[in-house]
């Protein structure tokens, strides 16, 4: 491989959320403790945006900014070669990050007491936004099978029927539980929400993230009048592990949902792009960046793979089935310890490791944790080696 995703990189000192030893210890009471936790991953960007950096800063004047045609130009771009949805300049806005997107969308389409339909055990943002601002949680809980996750299309057709029902949150891929969602499970969550009309909210921010042959579909892909009644949130932070620097697309199809949502934004004055942001997003989307991701993906697998064979030599009444999209793994640790909160002190005081318990996930999480496995291997066999110890006979 052209890149060495085995290279380990002390990110300690670096103000890394994920990493820092004043923020493990006094945040997250978690001294000494390795993090596989927070999803963001330990791999340094492709060199192309760190060359384009690295220009754009020797340049030493930073002042105010705006989205020329090469940042949306690379959007374009990328979007129809990733995923062959032909989006339009027009139809994107750009936000410091998809959670603070979610709050605008929440306060742009309904009122308080309306309410907002997720799909729990999901990223916890979706709950805190949609309750911190004063709106009903719908929950349409995922159905736990022995071959994976799968929608409730009798509940949620209840849920989207309830006259209060606004918005579907929908996490597509999905985190924690790692469902890359399939055009025909989308169709059926999509007739279901134009039914009621109940507007489509498609967190799409692991969209390239697409592990073992399968395929992502944009909800807004799936046709005119799909795209017409949704939203879909896209970035470049997951994909090149540039979080750090504040920029998504948040991409409208339909021209009035696009005018209500960016008059929401800019009441709040933050329609200002980050300057840094554009010029590694405009680098990443490029066949370079390209390149660097199809790498990227074989390397994830082969973590995904190492999980999965280390849990049944050492752990083997952990369950855990390899994510069809995303870095994150989603552990059952329920045949080994039945309380939650024992089981993540458990893993961060005696395994001295970092995960997020899958009770802040919501519903349907309890007894779960997430593993973050996007790191160099070594890493991933120490996380894993300290976790099997507190549980072996």
């Amino acid at each position: 491989m052209k890149y060495d995703f085995d290279r380990i990189i002390d990110r300690t000192g670096t103000r890394a959320v994920k990493w820092d030893s004043q923020f493990l210890d006094k945040v997250m009471d978690a001294k000494d403790a390795l993090p596989l936790w927070v999803a963001d991953t330990d791999f340094p960007a492709p060199e192309v945006v760190v060359e384009a950096l690295r220009s754009r800063v020797e340049h030493r004047i930073f002042g105010y900014p705006y989205a020329d045609d090469a940042y949306y130009d690379s959007v374009i771009y990328w979007m129809d070669k990733r995923h062959g949805w032909p989006v339009r300049k027009e139809w994107i806005s750009i936000m410091p990050g998809i959670v603070p997107a979610l709050s605008f969308i929440v306060r742009a389409f309904t009122e308080p007491g309306e309410g907002v339909i997720i799909q729990e055990p999901v990223y916890a943002p979706f709950r805190q936004t949609i309750e911190g601002h004063g709106r009903q949680l719908l929950n349409n809980k995922l159905v736990e099978t022995d071959s994976g996750y799968c929608i409730d299309y009798e509940d949620l057709e209840s849920k989207a029927a309830m006259p209060a029902a606004k918005l579907l949150i929908l996490c597509n891929p999905h985190n924690p539980v790692g469902r890359v969602w399939s055009e025909e499970e989308l169709r059926k969550v999509g007739d279901i929400c134009l039914k009621h009309g109940v507007l489509v909210v498609s967190d799409e921010i692991h969209h390239d993230l697409i592990l073992f042959g399968n395929k992502h579909t944009c909800y807004a892909k799936l046709g005119e009048q799909y795209a017409a009644q949704s939203i879909v949130c896209t970035a470049p932070s997951k994909t090149f592990n540039i979080a750090g620097l504040s920029t998504s697309n948040i991409i409208t199809p339909n021209p009035a949902l696009k005018k209500r949502l960016d008059k929401e934004m800019n009441l709040f004055h933050v329609g200002g792009a980050n300057l840094l942001g554009l010029t590694a997003a405009a680098a990443a989307y490029s066949p370079e960046g390209e390149e660097w991701l199809e790498q990227l993906l074989a390397y994830l697998e082969g973590n995904a793979v190492f999980v999965k064979n280390f849990l049944a030599e050492k752990l083997p009444k952990v369950r855990y089935r390899l994510p069809e999209g995303t870095y994150l793994a989603w552990l059952d640790f329920r045949g080994i310890m039945g309380s939650s909160k024992q089981l993540e002190r458990t893993i961060k005081k005696e395994a001295k490791v970092l995960l997020n318990p899958g009770f802040g996930f919501g519903e349907g999480g309890d007894g779960f944790m997430r593993l973050n496995f996007g790191c160099p291997r070594a890493v991933l066999e120490e996380a894993l080696e300290r976790i099997s110890r507190p549980f072996q006979v």
